[in-house]
């Protein structure tokens, strides 16, 4: 159940969406079941993979207010989320276009946290912080691929020495990448304020190891970890 309903955060297939895109999902399912010979014996490896970049957005007073995402999804499942929507040339893809499947995204994020985990204050008392509901989203589809972009705005603004950001999915479902160039930027941020990104290392051996079921049954529900992008901003 829960990879259903991540599939219908990619593909845009929810309530009210249409009968298209509801079908596309369960062609989806079909493709990954063949993938993975089968749900009960699928090794635990990701079936999405997004490459990704965001940046800090800071205000005047020096406290950051929110994280902007640019996400870009294989091409494979560019490829299913595309079909079925209707365009005015066809191939070309306008924000207007995609404003529908847009809106289902962001609203699915939700569900799983947008995927972003944010943490303030130093080593011995790091508070998680919260995100409010995603504004300033579209998606854009560019040499076959599509990219979804959203601002995600914190609760409330944080001023802190020390900031920990990571992007990744608990289930390990989505495979989150950073961009080889500019991965991370600061917007705003203060004077002295030093950004160090830390990337996941490969843990293909790792993860070829543990089952569908164990992710099923619980026990390694918090894996993807394992695989964080881990951002840290420290300033004076």
């Amino acid at each position: 159940m829960r990879h259903a309903r991540l599939r219908s955060v990619v593909s845009g297939a929810g309530p009210g969406h249409g009968a298209a895109i509801a079908g596309l999902a369960r062609r989806v399912t079909i493709v990954l079941a063949m993938l993975c010979g089968g749900a009960g014996i699928a090794s635990a490896h990701p079936h999405v993979w997004i490459t990704a970049s965001s940046e800090l957005i800071y205000a005047p007073d020096g406290a950051l207010t929110a994280v902007r995402h640019a996400w870009t999804f294989d091409d494979m499942f560019s490829s299913f989320a595309l079909q079925g929507i209707e365009t005015r040339t066809k191939g070309v893809y306008t924000r207007e276009d995609l404003a529908p499947l847009a809106q289902t995204n962001v609203e699915s994020l939700k569900e799983f946290g947008f995927f972003t985990f944010a943490r303030a204050g130093d080593e011995n008392g790091r508070k998680k912080q919260k995100f409010l509901e995603p504004v300033d989203y579209y998606l854009e589809q560019k040499n076959g691929a599509l990219t979804l972009h959203f601002t995600l705005p914190l609760k409330a603004p944080v001023k802190s020495r020390e900031l920990v950001l990571e992007v990744y999915d608990p289930t390990y479902f989505i495979d989150f990448s950073l961009v080889e160039t500019d991965p991370v930027r600061l917007i705003g941020a203060p004077a002295g304020c030093n950004l160090t990104v830390v990337r996941p290392s490969d843990g293909t051996a790792q993860a070829k190891m543990l089952g569908e079921q164990n992710f099923l049954d619980g026990g390694n529900a918090n894996f993807g970890a394992n695989f964080a992008n881990r951002i840290t901003v420290d300033c004076p």
